[in-house]
């Protein structure tokens, strides 16, 4: 049904999208007040304006894929964010932790560590508020976040199914659970140079500042976690993640779309560790934390935006050479084509749908009506460059944009919640992402997949 609505759609069906992603852009910059107050409505503006002509034109065929997109993907995607939101809120770091340049690279390194086993949204909620306070003293914090936000909330999760969403979907899809290590040279190689980019722009600023030395009572200051009890439910969200890839529990169908049962049962284990979390975490944690609503609630009205307006842009890439994008998806065959493209698909799209589609393209282009299982596996061991261009692709790239993964959104929020100013849609693309990852992908592309 999806590959037929796609084959069908017009381009000027992705106009809403493109309007979505130019509202976030522009109205901070030129109506910041406006966007504040509005941004929800914006969102829903946006959505309604690709929903409504979809409905008319396209029926029962239209709801069924608006249905889809609402009940499968956004409604999973936000309940992760949240109980991962609600559970890392409660952990406190107290105690003096100093925002030197080795400090911060050393807190990145762990982040990047972490990301792979608790997901890039998972570590980046629990050590972004750390970070912050850390640097709280600091004159030049935006820059710190944006790093943050490549290496924590994308570049870690490249190794496990756990880091990232795509990963999740090449393993439930057949790639075996450890095969993503394979990326792990793509991703030392990436860590290791935007980390060393990190470490130089903070010890310059830090001399820039003219940083005095803290007194000694506030370094003697013990460090001390409180909420540990809380990783007991970050725990069960992350078992309850990998028990959704591994049991096959049947389906049942909502309003017409089928969810697996599976799916559904790791949906309400997360809402009850988030709620677990709000009953046993004392308020005062969460004060202390500055832990609030907005940050999520500002994901969740944006994300339904974009999760609708960016559906006949999936469903055309999906229709391949079928499809209006056709000149886009016909041009792809070599391995630095499939990164590329992944790559920057993923910047501006959902970046799990955008590893399925050319996951499913470089199968049907070589192993063309053979059965799943059997064409993963040969993929993987005569054609496992392409799989390894899609799926660092997929993870890398999404640190290109605020939109580009999940995290990256919520992390902006919370540091502006903190007081720490954060670049504009275009002024992190343009200041940061272009300048500084872009030619590492370059980089990466010459070589490991020329």
């Amino acid at each position: 049904m999806c590959m037929i609505l796609g084959e069908v759609l017009p381009l000027w069906s992705i106009i809403p999208f493109v309007g979505m992603l130019l509202s976030i852009a522009l109205f901070p910059l030129i109506a910041p007040k406006f966007w504040h107050d509005h941004f929800g409505k914006i969102s829903a503006f946006w959505a309604i304006l690709i929903a409504i002509p979809l409905l008319i034109v396209y029926k029962g065929i239209a709801l069924y894929e608006l249905l889809h997109i609402i009940i499968a993907d956004y409604i999973p995607f936000i309940i992760l964010l949240w109980a991962l939101y609600t559970v890392s809120g409660g952990i406190l770091l107290r105690g003096t932790l100093r925002g030197t340049p080795a400090v911060n690279t050393g807190i990145l390194i762990v982040g990047v560590i972490l990301a792979s086993w608790m997901g890039t949204t998972g570590a980046s909620m629990l050590l972004i508020r750390p970070f912050l306070r850390a640097n709280s003293y600091r004159k030049h914090r935006s820059f710190m976040v944006v790093f943050f936000i490549f290496l924590v909330a994308n570049i870690g999760g490249s190794l496990t199914p756990l880091g990232d969403p795509p990963l999740f979907l090449g393993f439930l899809h057949g790639v075996p659970f450890f095969w993503t290590f394979k990326i792990l040279p793509h991703m030392l190689l990436v860590a290791g140079i935007v980390l060393t980019i990190y470490f130089v722009l903070d010890a310059y600023f830090y001399k820039k500042e003219g940083i005095k030395p803290p007194d000694e009572g506030e370094v003697n200051q013990p460090f001390k976690l409180e909420g540990l009890y809380n990783l007991l439910f970050l725990g069960g969200i992350i078992a309850s993640i990998l028990m959704s890839g591994i049991v096959r529990w049947g389906e049942v169908s909502i309003l017409g779309v089928h969810r697996a049962v599976q799916d559904l049962v790791r949906d309400g284990l997360l809402i009850i560790m988030g709620i677990l979390s709000l009953k046993f975490t004392p308020l005062k944690i969460r004060e202390d934390n500055e832990f609030t609503w907005f940050p999520i609630k500002e994901v969740a009205y944006l994300f339904i935006g974009i999760f609708v307006t960016m559906a006949p842009c999936l469903l055309i890439l999906k229709a391949g050479a079928k499809g209006q994008l056709a000149f886009l998806t016909e041009g792809i065959n070599e391995p630095l084509h499939y990164f590329w493209i992944t790559g920057t698909l993923s910047s501006l799209l959902d970046n799990a749908p955008t590893y399925l589609t050319f996951f499913s393209a470089a199968i049907g282009r070589f192993y063309p009506v053979m059965p799943e299982p059997q064409a993963v596996s040969l993929l993987i061991s005569e054609n496992a460059i392409y799989l390894k261009a899609i799926s660092a692709a997929a993870v890398f790239f999404g640190a290109n944009t605020y939109i580009g993964n999940a995290p990256n959104f919520m992390v902006r929020s919370i540091a502006e919640e903190s007081g720490t100013p954060m670049p504009s849609f275009l002024g992190y693309m343009i200041k940061y992402s272009i300048p500084m990852l872009v030619p590492v992908f370059i980089l990466v592309t010459y070589i490991f997949f020329i």
